[in-house]
C-alpha cells in the first residue's frame, strides 16, 4: 500500500505537469501559425446549435456575410448577403 501511494505522489504531479506543458506548447504553436498580429479576413459573427451534430454560423468574409451549416460531413453554404454596417461601439 505504501508503494502505491509513493508512486501516486510521484506520477500524478508528473502527468499533470506534462499535460500543462503540452497545452502551453499547443497554444504557442497556434499563436505562431495563426498570424495573431495581422488582420484576419474571416470573422465568425454568430453561431447557433441546431442539434448536437449540426450548427449554423454566420461568417463575414471580404465584406460579405455567409450563412453556413456545419455538421460532421463538412460545411455547406446556405445563403450570402452584403455585410451589415458595424455599430458605433462595436469593433470593426
Amino acid at each position: 500500500m505504501l508503494w502505491y501511494i509513493l508512486k501516486l505522489l510521484i506520477l500524478l504531479p508528473l502527468i499533470a505537469g506534462l499535460a500543462w506543458g503540452c497545452l502551453k506548447l499547443a497554444q504557442k504553436l497556434q499563436e505562431r501559425s495563426g498570424g495573431g498580429a495581422g488582420a484576419k479576413s474571416v470573422k465568425v459573427i454568430e453561431t447557433t446549435m441546431l442539434s448536437p451534430t449540426m450548427k449554423l454560423a454566420v461568417i463575414e468574409f471580404h465584406g460579405r456575410e455567409i450563412l453556413v451549416s456545419a455538421s460532421r460531413h463538412g460545411l455547406t453554404r446556405l445563403a450570402e448577403a452584403p455585410a451589415r454596417p458595424h455599430a458605433p461601439g462595436e469593433p470593426a
